[in-house]
């Protein structure tokens, strides 16, 4: 396929996007072409945008929860094929031969390819990615919701499954937005007593309708003195400091305070916080292929999906604003 690609771009740190085309050159014998239908909008493609990580090179295509149909795959793509409807997330390649890779790893594989780091991504016509990626979407799914499960669904679905949380636990969510939301669904269909911790009351009515038993203001120090020594996994989706020491006190001896939020400034944790009740503190970024599918069955099993709001292609420049305003509830999706 040497079409040129027709996309939206940055093409330097600031500006809006604008129309952009490029050739990608021939389809790798691993690659499989997906014709885009739906692009979600990521709190991770406004830090590309505005090169926060320092990993940004311009002309930027951004958009990694891509929704769409196969077109073209090389001869060696597996396990898909031509007119399948796929999504693609933020790792566009594996190696697959790798010490991650052969454990099951992808997502953490030594030489792995992000969809939009160094490459184009889906605020296009087109995308590409290599055949483990591109990974097919249950028929209970509706195109419309499902680009964002594969970026922030599964950001918040793996570690309930890497750390093996479990049906009676008690579970703390830290930020009900683009993440935290789909985190609370996911929490009370997996069986758990779910807590949403939330600096905004206003959302206190809508995080009970997603799933959540009990909702706590996390700024307020009283409230959350009254939950010390209850949770055992407190998962933080939130990219802003909060009281760390004033959480940990919430976990249950051997409990979990874990982020998938990207919390730029150092964690002032004190040792002795942790080692007294043998607490433990972690990260994690997405997920395998096997686990992205694993979730999406879920999701189709149990009727979970993202709240969306919905805006043309062409009008991707207002679409990123509405997100960066804190307008989005929760997640914004781009629709060709």
């Amino acid at each position: 396929m040497g079409k040129r690609i027709r996309a939206y771009a940055a093409l330097e740190k600031g500006e809006p996007l604008r129309p952009y085309q490029y050739n990608p050159g021939e389809l790798g014998y691993e690659e499989v072409e997906i014709q885009v239908s739906h692009c979600g909008i990521c709190h991770s493609d406004l830090s590309m945008l505005e090169n926060e990580w320092h990993r940004t090179s311009y002309p930027l295509v951004p958009g990694h929860e891509v929704v769409g149909t196969i077109l073209a795959a090389g001869p060696h793509a597996k396990g898909v094929k031509v007119g399948q409807r796929v999504g693609l997330g933020w790792m566009a390649g594996s190696c697959m031969s790798c010490r991650q890779c052969l454990s099951g790893n992808h997502h953490l594989c030594e030489d792995g390819e992000e969809t939009i780091v160094g490459r184009h991504g889906g605020f296009a016509d087109r995308v590409r990615c290599r055949w483990e990626w591109a990974v097919p979407i249950p028929e209970a799914i509706d195109s419309r919701r499902a680009g964002p499960l594969f970026c922030g669904g599964l950001t918040v679905f793996s570690p309930i499954v890497e750390f093996g949380v479990k049906a009676l636990d008690r579970v703390a969510v830290v930020g009900i937005g683009g993440l935290g939301h789909l985190a609370l669904q996911f929490l009370n269909k997996w069986g758990c007593e779910v807590w949403a911790l939330t600096s905004s009351d206003a959302k206190r009515e809508e995080a009970l309708r997603l799933g959540a038993h009990h909702v706590v203001n996390s700024r307020d120090i009283d409230q959350l003195r009254k939950t010390a020594g209850t949770f055992d996994f407190i998962l933080v989706t939130v990219n802003v400091p909060l009281k760390w020491q004033a959480l940990l006190a919430c976990l249950n001896p051997k409990g979990r305070l874990h982020f998938v939020g990207a919390v730029l400034e150092p964690l002032t944790i004190p040792a002795l916080s942790l080692i007294g009740g043998q607490k433990s503190v972690s990260g994690s970024p997405i997920g395998s292929p096997v686990t992205l599918a694993r979730m999406l069955e879920f999701c189709a099993r149990h009727g979970i999906a993202p709240v969306v709001e919905v805006f043309p292609m062409e009008d991707v420049n207002q679409a990123i604003k509405h997100l960066a305003d804190g307008k989005a509830r929760y997640r914004v999706v781009l629709e060709r």
